[in-house]
C-alpha cells in the first residue's frame, strides 16, 4: 500500500480555499447593511439555514476527532456524536424560537434586553470570546495538523490558511456572505465522508483482515516505522522489541531495543520501527483500551477512572452545551420568525445524524490499520492516512485528496461562524462608538476574533481536538445554558442572580479548563471531575442563579413579564422586539 499522497491533498486545500472564497462573493454583493452583517437580515430559509447550521457545527472534532477517540477507546467514546445531535432536542424544545423572537443580534444582546443590565452583558461578552476563542483554537490546531499529515507543511502553516481566509470572507461579507459558504461545505463535508468509508470498508472485507476488536491490544499486522516529531513520553503496557534509530531516555541508540512495562522518552527526530504482530506502546495521556474494553461503553476504556461519571458528565455538557455556544445560537437569529426557528432546529437533527454515521467507521478500521498512530498519539490523524494506508495509486490519491478536502471545508466552515459570533460581540462592546459606523466595527472585531487563536495555535496542545471542543461544550453549559432557561422560561431571574451564576459557572469550569489543559492532577477522582466538569458545574450554577434572584427579588426587571411575553407569543400577534435593549412593543 501507498502512504499519503501531497499533490492531490495540496490540490484539495487550495481548490477548497478558492471554492471558500468564491461561494462567499455571493453573499458579498448583498451585504450592505449592518443586519446583513451580524444577521443576514433575518431573511435565511430553514432549509438553508439548517444546512448552515450544520456545516459550520460539523468541526475539526467532528471529521476528525471522532475518528481519533474510536480508534483509541472505541465503545467508550460513542457518546460524542449521540451528545452532539441530542443536544439540538434540547435546543429545539427550550431556546430556538423564544431566542429568535428577542430581537436580538447576539447572546450578549439577549442578555441585555432580558435583564437590562449593561453588566450582565459586559459578563455575557467575556464568555462567548473565551468559549468562541477555545473553539477556534482547536479548529486552527486542527488544521496544521491535517496539513502536516498530507503534505509535510509547518504545523502552524494550516492554521495560518483558515485563518486567512475566514478572515476574509467574514471581515468582507459578515453573517450574509457566511450562509453560502458554510450550506455548501456542509453538503461538501458529507460528501468527503462517506464516500471513502464505502470504499474502505469494502476493501476491508475483501483483504480478510481481523475484526478490530479482536486483538488483546492494539497490534501492527507488518512491520511499521514511526519518526517522532517532537519530545515524546511513551507508556509501554506490553513487552516489545523495537529497531530504534535515535535517542531513548538521552542516549543515543542505532539498533535493536527491548522495552519492558514502563515509560521511556524519546527525542525529536527517533525512528521506532515496531515488528510484525507487535504490540504498539501509546503516548502518554492516550492509554489505549484493550480487547473488549474496546467495544463496551463505560467499562473504563483506555484505563480512564470513574468511566460511568465521565460519560454521563459529557453528555450532559453535550445536551445542554450546544444552546450556549455562541456560532450556534447566532444562526437562529437569521431566521425571519421563531417558527422558522424550529423548523431549521427540526431539519439540522437529520443531517447530523446523517454525518454522524461514519466516523466510527474510520475509527473501527484504523484499529487494523493505522494502530502505529497510538504510539505517537496523533489518531486525530486516522481519516486521513487511511486511503494511502488501504488503498494503491491512484484510488488512494483520489480518496485522501478528497477527506482533506472535507478537512478543511470543516475547519473554515466552524471558524467563520466561531469568527462571525466573536466579531460581533467585540465590535458592540470594545469598538462600538469608536469607529465610523457599525460594520467597520464588526471588520475590526473579525480581524481581532481570528487573530488571537490563530497566534495561540501555534502552541502545542496537550490533549486531542474532540477533548479541547469537548471542553468547550462544558463552558457553555456552566453558563448560557442556565441564563437562557431561566431567562426565557423564569420570570423570577434576576440582574443580580444572573450575573452571580455567570461568575461562579464561568470560574469553575473555565479554571477545570486550564487545569485539564495543563496536564490534570495526580488525584484520579480531581482529574476525572476536572476533565468533565458539566455533572457538577451546570447544577451549581441553576442554583446559584435560583438561590440569587430569590434573595433580590427586588432588581428584577420592570420589564421582565412584557419580556417573556415577546419570546413566547407567537409573532402573528403582533408583538416585535425594539432592537439591543429594548422590548416588545406592539405593532400595527
Amino acid at each position: 500500500m501507498t502512504s499519503s499522497p501531497t499533490w492531490p491533498a495540496i490540490s484539495a486545500v487550495i481548490v477548497v480555499g478558492i471554492a471558500t472564497l468564491v461561494v462567499g462573493t455571493f453573499g458579498l454583493r448583498l451585504s450592505r447593511t449592518t443586519s446583513d452583517f451580524y444577521v443576514a437580515s433575518r431573511a435565511v430559509s430553514p432549509w438553508w439555514n439548517a444546512s448552515a447550521i450544520s456545516g459550520e457545527y460539523l468541526s475539526a472534532a467532528s471529521f476528525l476527532g471522532v475518528a481519533g477517540l474510536v480508534l483509541a477507546f472505541g465503545g467508550d467514546v460513542l457518546w460524542y456524536p449521540l451528545g452532539y445531535t441530542a443536544g439540538y432536542l434540547v435546543l429545539l424544545a427550550l431556546v430556538a424560537a423564544p431566542l429568535r423572537r428577542s430581537g436580538a443580534y447576539t447572546l450578549s444582546d439577549f442578555a441585555e434586553i432580558r435583564l437590562g443590565s449593561r453588566t450582565v452583558r459586559q459578563a455575557s461578552s467575556l464568555l462567548v470570546v473565551g468559549i468562541g476563542w477555545l473553539y477556534l483554537l482547536a479548529q486552527f490546531h486542527a488544521a496544521g495538523l491535517a496539513l502536516r499529515t498530507v503534505t509535510g507543511a509547518p504545523r502552524w502553516l494550516g492554521g495560518t490558511l483558515v485563518a486567512a481566509i475566514v478572515m476574509i470572507n467574514v471581515v468582507a461579507g459578515g453573517m450574509r456572505s457566511i450562509t453560502f459558504v458554510q450550506a455548501f461545505q456542509f453538503w461538501l463535508k458529507l460528501t468527503a465522508i462517506s464516500i471513502p468509508v464505502i470504499v474502505l470498508l469494502l476493501v476491508w472485507r475483501a483483504d480478510g483482515r481481523v475484526d478490530p476488536a479482536a486483538p488483546d491490544v492494539p497490534r501492527v499486522t507488518a512491520s511499521t516505522s514511526v519518526t517522532v516529531s517532537e519530545a515524546l513520553r511513551v507508556q509501554v503496557t506490553h513487552p516489545v522489541t523495537v529497531q530504534v534509530n535515535g535517542t531513548v531516555d538521552g542516549v543515543p541508540v542505532a539498533g535493536p531495543m527491548r522495552w519492558d512495562r514502563g515509560t521511556v522518552e524519546l527525542a525529536p527526530g527517533t525512528t521506532v520501527t515496531l515488528p510484525a504482530g507487535g504490540a504498539v506502546p501509546h503516548a502518554e495521556g492516550v492509554e489505549a483500551s484493550e480487547g473488549s474494553q474496546w467495544v463496551t461503553p463505560s467499562s473504563g476504556a483506555g484505563g480512564r477512572d470513574y468511566p460511568l461519571y465521565r460519560v454521563y458528565s459529557l453528555l450532559l455538557a453535550l445536551l445542554f452545551g450546544t444552546m450556549g455556544l455562541p456560532h450556534v445560537l447566532v444562526r437562529f437569529y437569521t431566521n425571519p420568525t421563531g417558527r422558522a426557528a424550529r423548523r431549521t432546529t427540526l431539519a439540522v437533527i437529520p443531517l447530523l445524524g446523517l454525518f454522524y454515521l461514519f466516523p466510527p467507521f474510520y475509527g473501527a478500521l484504523g484499529r487494523v490499520y493505522s494502530p502505529d498512530l497510538l504510539l505517537t498519539g496523533r489518531t486525530d490523524a486516522v481519516v486521513l492516512l487511511l486511503p494511502g494506508r488501504m488503498l494503491d495509486h491512484p484510488w488512494a490519491e483520489l480518496l485522501t485528496a478528497l477527506v482533506t478536502a472535507g478537512a478543511f471545508a470543516a475547519f473554515l466552515s466552524t471558524s467563520s461562524g466561531l469568527t462571525v459570533s466573536v466579531a460581533g460581540v467585540l465590535s458592540q462592546d470594545l469598538v462600538r462608538g469608536r469607529m465610523r459606523s457599525s460594520v467597520q466595527g464588526f471588520r475590526i472585531g473579525g480581524l481581532i476574533a481570528v487573530a488571537v487563536p490563530a497566534l495561540m495555535s501555534v502552541m502545542t496542545l496537550r490533549i486531542g481536538i474532540a477533548d479541547t471542543v469537548g471542553l468547550a461544550f462544558a463552558v457553555a453549559a456552566s453558563t448560557f445554558c442556565p441564563l437562557l432557561v431561566l431567562g426565557i422560561w423564569w420570570r423570577g431571574l434576576t440582574r443580580v442572580g444572573a450575573m452571580a451564576g455567570l461568575i461562579v459557572g464561568g470560574t469553575l469550569a473555565t479554571t477545570s479548563v486550564l487545569i485539564t489543559m495543563a496536564g490534570g492532577t495526580s488525584s484520579a477522582l480531581v482529574s476525572a471531575l476536572l476533565a468533565q466538569p458539566a455533572a457538577w458545574t451546570v447544577p451549581v450554577t441553576f442554583a446559584v442563579m435560583v438561590v440569587g434572584s430569590i434573595m433580590t427579588r427586588e432588581s428584577i426587571p420592570p420589564n421582565a413579564a412584557r419580556i417573556l411575553v415577546q419570546l413566547h407569543a407567537p409573532e402573528g400577534l403582533g408583538l416585535r422586539a425594539s432592537g439591543t435593549g429594548g422590548e416588545a412593543t406592539p405593532t400595527r
